[in-house]
């Protein structure tokens, strides 16, 4: 992450209280923003980006004979 996203990340980050801390339920709702925020950062394998392709075609073709 570049420090431009983190300084990002940290200012979107509720001031917590020790009570916040200690509750599970944040703990996991924490974890869960932190492991989302990761997941958005990660590149779209070229694999996947094929396969979407394929199917735009599959789709273009499928949608072309109905017209016919």
């Amino acid at each position: 992450m570049t420090a431009q996203k983190q300084e990002k990340a940290d200012a979107k980050q509720p001031d917590l209280r020790v009570v916040d801390i200690l509750d599970p339920t944040n703990q996991i709702g924490v974890k869960l923003r932190s492991l989302y925020a990761a997941a958005q950062d990660e590149a779209i394998p070229d694999r996947f980006l094929d396969l979407l392709e394929k199917l735009d075609r599959a789709e273009s073709m499928a949608s072309a004979k109905v017209a016919e």
